[in-house]
Formats: structure tokens, sequence, C-alpha cells
């Protein structure tokens, strides 16, 4: 069903301890994954410091492009949830100098207040 909701454009979470070991080498030492959603190849991952994009590119998806928004740069952001036509819930975030949202979609069984609470819990330290 993972492989569905990503041509649908919906991303779905997978385990926050695979990205952990799997992106160890563009974490901080200290630094620890707290939620991971992937959309077909690309990736975005949630730590405690950052919001990290992966953006495979290609068609065999060998090269990647890595985004790194420290929570501090975020302005702010916004949550929809799914309707009854609607099916998909969306995360919108503007980064400081950029005025055009990043926006990523999710399936309903996603938890989007959930999502909404982790970015306010770094993005209002």
């Amino acid at each position: 069903m993972a492989f569905l909701d990503g041509l649908m454009g919906n991303a779905s979470e997978i385990s926050a301890a695979e990205i952990q070991k799997e992106y160890s080498h563009l974490l901080s030492s200290s630094e620890r994954v707290h939620k991971a959603y992937k959309l077909i190849r690309d990736m975005f991952i949630f730590t405690d410091k950052r919001l990290i994009m992966v953006d495979k590119q290609g068609m065999t998806g060998k090269k990647v492009e890595y985004h790194s928004y420290p929570y501090k740069s975020i302005t702010h952001f916004s949550i929809e949830t799914s309707g009854h036509f609607d099916l998909d819930a969306e995360l919108k975030f503007w980064v400081s100098g950029n005025p055009a949202p990043i926006q990523k979609q999710f399936n309903k069984n996603l938890n989007i207040y959930e999502l909404q609470s982790i970015l306010a819990e770094f993005v209002l330290k």
C-alpha cells in the first residue's frame, strides 16, 4: 500500500531507527531522528536539530540532493486535514528568504496533528 500511496502523492512513515542508521553520514554526532517519511524515492527526515529533505534524481536515483532546513529558519507552518472528498492531508512550511512554501501530502492514515506537534516542538524552542 505504501507504493500506491507514493504514486498518489502521499507519504508514508518509516522507521526512525532505520533512518538513523542509514543516514548517519549526514547527521551530527549528537543528532537524533524523530520521524521519517518516504514518498516513492524521496524522503524527509525530522531530527531534533533540523528537517532534512532527500531528493533522489534521475532514472536510477543514484544522484541525490539533500536539503537541510534548520528549525530556526522555518518562519511558519500550516497543516490541512483530509476531508470527505479530499483524502489527503497536507503540511506546508515557509523558510526565511523564500516566499513560496514547501509542501508535502500525506494519506489520511497519517496523524497530521502529530506531524504538526513535531514541528511545533522544534520550531517554537
